[in-house]
């Protein structure tokens, strides 16, 4: 498959998705974005604190609620669509603490960047950039949280090594992410829509733990995980897709 057109194509779909054009409908979760995010892990307490904009349901966990952040802490959120977890970051990690929000599609980081200003978060910065070719200094960010985006790149590999890259010494990630449990049937693998729902660039587990240790990482574990159900999910993929969250550390 071309990895351009596949890149464009979620691009726009998510461009979309910040413009109000299109919804990301998760069958597993709800019929809202609220809805969707109760399901996967956030409390309405976690909702009421952030922009009511930023909440567009396309996530799978709450990294921000397992990275145990910590006041005064550089966070970086990989792929940070609208800005809901890095809203919920930057009040854990107080103003004293910064968080840098990276997404390649424009329209996500121009929604981002105006509801920080409207809503008065000025320890937040967005930038739009490849998760594969990280916008951000070498050894600058304490933690790295992602919400189901790992998946969306063509190249895990170099993602997980940006990761590493850019995290200081004795730096941790979480991240929330979908895998896949058994064999995905060759038609989704090469649908660009399976793509854009995160199904069809989904990893085999292990082979995505062990990525993440050959980027360099220490101390690889899922810290939780649960079977990604849905009526209207394909049948054949049914019982296959996991979504995980996954702690590595940065040895020192």
């Amino acid at each position: 498959m071309d990895d351009e057109k596949i890149s464009q194509f979620i691009k726009d779909r998510y461009g979309k998705i910040a413009r109000g054009e299109e919804t990301f409908c998760c069958p597993t979760c709800g019929p809202t974005p609220g809805d969707q995010c109760l399901a996967v892990g956030y409390t309405p307490e976690d909702l009421a604190s952030v922009p009511e904009r930023a909440i567009l349901g396309v996530g799978c966990g709450n990294p921000t609620s397992l990275a145990e952040l910590r006041e005064g802490e550089t966070v970086l959120d990989l792929g940070a669509g609208a800005g809901i977890d890095v809203f919920l970051a930057a009040k854990r990690v107080g103003k004293q603490g910064r968080v840098i929000g990276v997404d390649m599609t424009a329209d996500m980081v121009a929604k981002g960047m105006a509801l920080a200003r409207e809503h008065g978060f000025s320890n937040v910065d967005f930038r739009l950039g490849e998760i594969e070719q990280l916008p951000v200094a070498a050894a600058t960010v304490d933690v790295i949280i992602s919400n189901c985006v790992i998946n969306l790149t063509r190249d895990k590999l170099a993602s997980f090594r940006e990761a590493y890259r850019v995290l200081k010494p004795g730096g941790r990630i979480l991240i929330s992410d979908l895998v896949t449990e058994g064999e995905i049937p060759d038609d989704v693998r090469k649908s660009f829509v399976a793509w854009a729902d995160c199904l069809a660039g989904a990893m085999d587990k292990e082979d995505y733990l062990r990525t993440i240790r050959d980027a360099g990482f220490e101390e690889v574990a899922i810290v939780s995980q649960r079977p990604y159900e849905s009526q209207e999910i394909d049948p054949r993929l049914k019982g296959k897709i996991t979504s995980v969250n996954v702690r590595a550390v940065k040895g020192s």
